[in-house]
């Protein structure tokens, strides 16, 4: 039950739009600062986080992709 619980987790990730992600690490990073957060959930946060940067830096990289074109010595020109 625990991997489809991930595999939710997961999917939902990949639907975030950017700034919804950048929310999101808002919300960690605020859960992450208050006093009462316990090392098992700081952890739990921690991973949290980071998976929504890397989601974060996907987005951004793909992006980048799409705005580079071919001009027509072969390089590539910013669109």
């Amino acid at each position: 039950m625990a991997k489809k619980k991930e595999e939710n987790k997961a999917d939902k990730e990949q639907e975030l739009s950017l700034e919804d992600a950048f929310a999101q690490i808002e919300e960690v990073i605020g859960r992450l600062e208050t006093e009462d957060i316990t090392l098992e959930e700081s952890f739990s946060a921690y991973n949290q986080g980071m998976a929504l940067l890397a989601k974060c830096n996907e987005t951004i990289d793909q992006v980048e992709k799409k705005v580079l074109k071919v001009n027509e010595d072969g390089g590539l020109d910013e669109f």
